[in-house]
């Protein structure tokens, strides 16, 4: 038997969480999540935006998020841009591997949108409208790991 996640994320159920830093970037990506989820099916009722200040706070929201058992995947969308100091280091590092840890803590998918860039332009080139945006392809792996784990679960259960 080969199990494998589809496209079509109706009736599943997603958080979006969403860093407030670097806004101008992160709305980009979070438009771009936002109508991948649309085009595959997701009902508006069923994303859940949840904002917060930096990147540093989204793994505690989405492990927050996964616990609740509301969602089947949540899309983690930030964007950090290296600057003259340790400090962009740190924060990527806590960002990335405190969404890998909620989502092996919580068994939900969570899907990397978090943006390590060099320089804004970097950025904004990633946060564009199109098929090259960063946020749509999370919410593309989220729809994804969603279904998957759908297809999974119905397995065992059969």
């Amino acid at each position: 038997m080969e199990l494998h996640g589809s496209t079509n994320a109706a009736g599943c159920r997603f958080a979006i969480v969403m860093s407030r830093f670097n806004e101008a970037i992160t709305e980009g990506l979070l438009a771009g999540a936002r109508q991948a989820l649309a085009d595959a099916g997701a009902r508006e009722e069923d994303v859940v935006i949840l904002r917060v200040p930096g990147a540093f706070e989204i793994p505690v929201t989405a492990l927050r998020a996964a616990r609740t058992g509301r969602f089947d995947a949540i899309v983690c969308i930030g964007c950090l841009i290296k600057g003259d100091t340790m400090h962009f280091e740190y924060i990527a590092s806590a960002a990335c591997n405190g969404i890998a840890d909620a989502a092996a803590a919580t068994g939900i998918p969570m899907a990397l949108g978090v943006l390590t860039t060099l320089t804004e332009e970097q950025a904004v080139e990633r946060a564009a409208a199109g098929p090259e945006n960063k946020g749509r392809e999370a919410a593309l792996a989220a729809i994804e790991m969603a279904t998957l784990f759908r297809h999974l679960q119905a397995g065992i259960d059969a």
